[in-house]
């Protein structure tokens, strides 16, 4: 059987990724702090017809250059492209976005900690700042019912004021986490991240800290997603699904013609 049947089949399968690559990062354009991701592949084995640097004659003459047969693609990883994306104002007292690097340190159900970009908190009917599901913030900040004024510092500091004080008060301190791979994180949804050995061991600081952003009070991260270039790059993908496609076709056709031959 011809190689290439198996080779075009490889393409499609990889095209097949990217395009499915493509359709998550355009399905999230509108979802907050969300980073792009990017499929990357690699070739896959090569067949030794004629060894390269292998004896052509028994006078010392050696092949220059060789004969490999590629037999295909496979796909590598897919990256997270970790850029900032836009800021929007939207004057919440709770929506906090981070300029720069760091994550926002998250306890989830299960005891474990999570990760997000995500600065869309609530308040909890405890006073504690928490995610839209609900999980609390971490370090954990309370603020009474009777609080007025919260604001939140570049550097993170939460500092309400209460009806008849004029000064505030401080509530707590907002941490962010840095991982030295990034890419290493493992997604689970909900925008949120775990750590992995991959990733390395979080490293928390203060926002406005060396290595780490700052926070943004009343501003979102929006989706770092570019309609125009996920466009481009799906036209592209559909191209090279059907160009291995034709691979395929036109191997079928060479092996119908050995078929017919009498």
């Amino acid at each position: 059987m011809l190689r290439s049947l198996e080779i075009g089949a490889t393409g499609m399968q990889a095209q097949t990724t990217n395009v499915d690559t493509i359709a998550n990062n355009m399905a999230n354009m509108t979802t907050t702090g969300y980073k792009r991701r990017r499929a990357e592949f690699q070739d896959l084995i090569y067949q030794d017809l004629r060894r390269v640097g292998t004896m052509s004659t028994d006078t010392g003459y050696r092949v220059p250059a060789g004969v490999q047969i590629g037999l295909g693609v496979r796909t590598a990883a897919i990256y997270r492209i970790n850029e900032q994306g836009p800021l929007t104002q939207t004057n919440n007292t709770l929506d906090l976005a981070i300029e720069g690097r760091g994550y926002f340190r998250i306890l989830l159900p299960s005891g474990e900690y999570a990760y997000t970009r995500d600065g869309t908190f609530s308040m909890s009917e405890d006073g504690n700042i928490v995610t839209a599901d609900g999980y609390p913030l971490v370090p954990n900040i309370a603020i009474p019912n009777n609080a007025e004024n919260i604001t939140v510092d570049q550097s993170g500091q939460v500092q309400y004021t209460i009806l008849g004080q004029p000064d505030p008060q401080v509530a707590g301190q907002i941490q962010l986490t840095t991982f030295q791979n990034e890419n290493g994180l493992a997604a689970m949804g909900q925008n949120l991240f775990t750590q992995t050995t991959a990733s390395g061991d979080p490293i928390n600081g203060n926002p406005q800290s060396v290595g780490f952003g700052s926070i943004r009070q009343g501003y979102v991260e929006e989706s770092a997603v570019n309609a125009v270039t996920e466009i481009t790059n799906l036209i592209t993908a559909q191209r090279a699904y059907e160009m291995n496609s034709k691979t395929i076709t036109a191997s079928d056709e060479m092996l119908q013609t050995l078929t017919n031959l009498r």
